[in-house]
């Protein structure tokens, strides 16, 4: 099976760990999802994660953060697909959940978050959306 958008892909593992109420989760290893969960970490969103080696590419096998019996992560929304790319301008970053929440931006100064790129006044793609 080829995997076309392993940040989707990433997203729904994390989503359904959440449902399920799982202590952590591995998800198949890229630079993109590595620089997505320091993002997390940072933001305290999930406890930690750490690398795996395998024979293959490696999994990353993150800790989700719980406050009593609820995640942190209230939900992960993917925004900008590969058949469909959603761009902002650093003046038209969305604010998620009236800036509660999270968005991450791939800009030419690399991934970062919503108030990052507002700080720095660069656009670009945006990636995803954290509550």
């Amino acid at each position: 099976m080829s995997r076309t958008d392993s940040i989707a892909d990433a997203f729904t593992v994390i989503r359904n760990a959440i449902m399920a109420k799982k202590e952590n989760l591995d998800i198949p290893a890229s630079r993109v999802i590595t620089v997505i969960l320091e993002i997390l970490k940072k933001e305290e969103y999930i406890d930690n994660f750490k690398s795996i080696e395998d024979k293959k590419q490696g999994i990353l096998r993150v800790y989700l953060k719980y406050v009593g019996k609820k995640c942190v992560i209230g939900g992960i929304k993917r925004i900008s697909t590969p058949g469909l790319r959603k761009y902002v301008t650093h003046d038209k970053i969305p604010y998620v959940l009236r800036g509660r929440g999270l968005a991450i931006i791939s800009t030419s100064k690399g991934i970062l978050t919503d108030k990052e790129a507002r700080e720095q006044r660069c656009g670009g793609e945006v990636i995803g959306y954290i509550w």
